[in-house]
């Protein structure tokens, strides 16, 4: 049987390792943070404001969510030959400009054939987006891929809940 002080020991390292790997993740995070800034910086790109950084990656980020919400919808990735000739398909993209926080952002939205696919993150008709470029900061940081955008948008705007929720008001 452990003793007090051996757990207590034992709790402490666990403790270390715990926050170690927490700050080695926030290191990251700054890394990225500070790589994206110092492009934008060399490439003369302002962080905010038409053709800004936040719109860029704003852009990138809701394309990469339909992608994959799109990838959900069927079942199969883009080209893989599983989707051929089962009735329903990708029918190619058309342009939407969405109004967001960081201005507005023109992105290529994909369809299908039969109309069946509603996206969930843009969904069809909208035209205002609220509190995308927290979601953009936070994505962008943790140099995510698409599937991991896809993971993480599911946690913001779960399946059940078919709007992101309403801001709180003071």
């Amino acid at each position: 049987m452990e003793d007090a002080s051996t757990a207590s020991e034992n709790v402490a390292e666990r403790d270390a390792a715990e926050s170690a790997a927490v700050g080695s993740a926030k290191t990251v995070d700054d890394q990225l943070i500070d790589e994206l800034v110092s492009r934008a910086r060399a490439e003369e790109v302002q962080l905010s404001g038409e053709g800004g950084l936040l719109q860029q990656l704003t852009k990138l980020l809701l394309e990469s969510a339909l992608e994959g919400e799109i990838t959900d919808h069927f079942g199969y990735d883009k080209h893989d030959p599983a989707g051929r000739n089962d009735g329903n398909s990708r029918k190619g993209t058309r342009s939407k400009t969405v109004l967001t926080d960081v201005g507005p952002v023109e992105i290529v939205v994909p369809h299908d054939r039969d109309g069946s696919f509603e996206p969930k993150i843009v969904k069809k008709r909208q035209k205002g987006l609220t509190g995308v470029e927290e979601i953009v900061i936070s994505l962008a940081a943790k140099g995510l891929t698409a599937g991991e955008v896809q993971a993480h948008r599911s946690v913001i705007y779960p399946a059940r809940s078919t709007s992101p929720p309403s801001p709180k008001r003071s």
